[in-house]
C-alpha cells in the first residue's frame, strides 16, 4: 500500500497557534517546564468562570434539545441576536439574516467558502488572527495582508490596502478589537474604511468577538451600525464575553443591499444545510447571553482593566 500524503489543498494553509507551537509547549510541560498558555483566548482555565444563568438554561433545555434544528439555527437564538443588534442601531437585520455555528471558526471558514473562487483576493489584518489567512487559503483564495502598524496604535494602513486592491479583491477583513494586537478602532475610521469598500464594491467581514473586552475607557462601534449601502458580514460569539469557549458558539450575520448578494446568500445556506446544524444544547445560551445581566461588567474595573 502506498504511502497516504496530506491534501495539496492544505499547502498553504497553516494554524501554528494550535500546530507547532502548541506541540512544543507539551513537550515542555513533559519535560516539567510550567508553561502558561497564551496562544488563544480561552478564558475558563485561568479562573473566568460562565455566568451561572447560561449553565442554568442549557442544562434546562437539554430535554428539548435532542434533535436536529433548523440548519440555520434556532428561532429564539436568531431573533435574540437581531433585537440585540436592533439596539445598536442596525435597522435592516431579519432573523433570516442570521447564521448560528459552531463557534465563530466554522462560520468563517463557511463565509470563506461560500465566496471565493480560486485566485480571488481577501484583505487581511497583519498581524492577524490565522484562522482567516487559513480559511481563505483552504477557500482556494489569495490571502492579502495590509499593514498594522505599531507606530499609529495598531491601526491599519488605509494607504496600503488601498494599493493592495486589485480587480480580483472581494473583501477586506476587520478584526475590531484587533486579535492579536487589542487595538479597538475609532468610528472616523470605520468609515474611512467603509468608503474604500463602497469605492471598490467589496464585502466587510467584521471579527468583533471581543467586543465587550475593552481596556482604557475604549468604546467599540459595531462597523455595521455605520452603512446601509455597503455589505458587512458580522461575526460574534459567545467564547469570549460570556466564558463559554467549548460550547462553540457562534453568530454571523449580512447587512446591507443583501439583493446584490443573493448567489453568495444561496451558497451560505447550502453550507449551513450541508452540516446540518449547530449543536443544539449550546443555542440555548445565546438567547439567556444576550438578553440577560451582562456579567462580563463585574469583570471589568472603571477604566476598563480586567479584575485580577
Amino acid at each position: 500500500m502506498q504511502n497516504i500524503g496530506m491534501s495539496s489543498k492544505l499547502d498553504n494553509v497553516c494554524y501554528d497557534i494550535r500546530g507547532p507551537v502548541l506541540k512544543h509547549a507539551k513537550r515542555m510541560e513533559e519535560e516539567g517546564h510550567k508553561i502558561l498558555k497564551l496562544n488563544i483566548g480561552n478564558p475558563a482555565p485561568f479562573g473566568f468562570d460562565a455566568p451561572d444563568e447560561i449553565l442554568v438554561d442549557v442544562i434546562r433545555n437539554l430535554p428539548t434539545s435532542q434533535g436536529y434544528c433548523d440548519s440555520k439555527g434556532i428561532y429564539s437564538a436568531r431573533k435574540a441576536v437581531v433585537q440585540h443588534y436592533q439596539r445598536k442601531g442596525i435597522r435592516s437585520l431579519d432573523v433570516e439574516d442570521v447564521y448560528v455555528g459552531n463557534g465563530v471558526s466554522e462560520l468563517i471558514v463557511m463565509a470563506m467558502q461560500a465566496l471565493l473562487n480560486n485566485g480571488d483576493e481577501m484583505l487581511i489584518p497583519a498581524p492577524d488572527y490565522p484562522l482567516w489567512t487559513a480559511s481563505v487559503a483552504l477557500s482556494g483564495g489569495n490571502p492579502v495582508h495590509y499593514l498594522c502598524d505599531e507606530q499609529s496604535d495598531w491601526y491599519p494602513d488605509l494607504d496600503d490596502i488601498k494599493k493592495k486592491i486589485t480587480p480580483k479583491t472581494r473583501g477586506i477583513v476587520l478584526i475590531n478589537p484587533n486579535n492579536p494586537t487589542g487595538a479597538v478602532y475609532s468610528r472616523d475610521f470605520l468609515l474611512e474604511v467603509i468608503e474604500i469598500a463602497r469605492q471598490h464594491k467589496l464585502i466587510i467581514f467584521a471579527d468583533e468577538i471581543y467586543d465587550k473586552v475593552l481596556y482604557d475607557g475604549a468604546t467599540h462601534t459595531s462597523v455595521a451600525t455605520l452603512t446601509e449601502d455597503v455589505l458587512v458580514m458580522t461575526f460574534n460569539g459567545l467564547s469570549k464575553a460570556y466564558r463559554v469557549c467549548g460550547f462553540r458558539g457562534g453568530w454571523m450575520f449580512l447587512t446591507g443591499p443583501k439583493h446584490l448578494a443573493q448567489g453568495y446568500v444561496n451558497g451560505l445556506e447550502l453550507l449551513s444545510s450541508m452540516r446540518l446544524c449547530a449543536n443544539v444544547p449550546m443555542q440555548h445560551a445565546i438567547q439567556t447571553a444576550l438578553g440577560g445581566y451582562q456579567s462580563i461588567n463585574e469583570l471589568i474595573l472603571p477604566g476598563g482593566r480586567l479584575l485580577e
